[in-house]
């Protein structure tokens, strides 16, 4: 399902910001953090202000976006590779977790409950992801 947490990277020294992609030079300052408000592509709700992220590139495989019902019956998901790497949870505004999955959470809205739009390892307890593709900008 999702990558082993033992693939991530030590949280101890922030490496430096990966280039850009083309289509995402708006959402991305000089030094490699979010500058528009992330929100829930669903609700509108806003999940981060600006700045309070880094992008960062990372393949991840999250469930496909479906409601509850068609979510627990299983199925594929998606390869993402653009996220945004948020460092303290407490800097999210409005973002919902589900139970354990094995080792891994993974983040919802907590207004509608969409998702899911990030991921996080438990093993990791300083990194957290939110797949570019997952959300909208303000």
């Amino acid at each position: 399902m999702a990558a082993a947490c033992a693939e991530m990277e030590p949280a101890a020294a922030a490496p430096p910001a990966p280039p850009v992609p083309p289509g995402s030079a708006e959402l991305v300052c000089a030094q490699g953090r979010n500058l528009k408000a992330v929100l829930c592509q669903r609700c509108g709700s806003r999940v981060l202000l600006p700045g309070a992220a880094t992008f960062a590139r990372r393949e991840l495989l999250l469930p496909a976006m479906r409601k509850k019902a068609a979510a627990a019956a299983g199925g594929g998901g998606d390869l993402l590779r653009e996220h945004w790497l948020v460092r303290d949870m407490f800097s999210f505004e409005n973002v919902g977790f589900t139970r354990d999955v094995g080792n891994v959470k993974f983040l919802v809205c907590a207004d509608c409950e969409a998702g899911p739009i990030g991921w996080h390892c438990l093993d990791d307890k300083d990194s957290f992801y939110v797949a570019l593709e997952r959300v909208a900008h303000e």
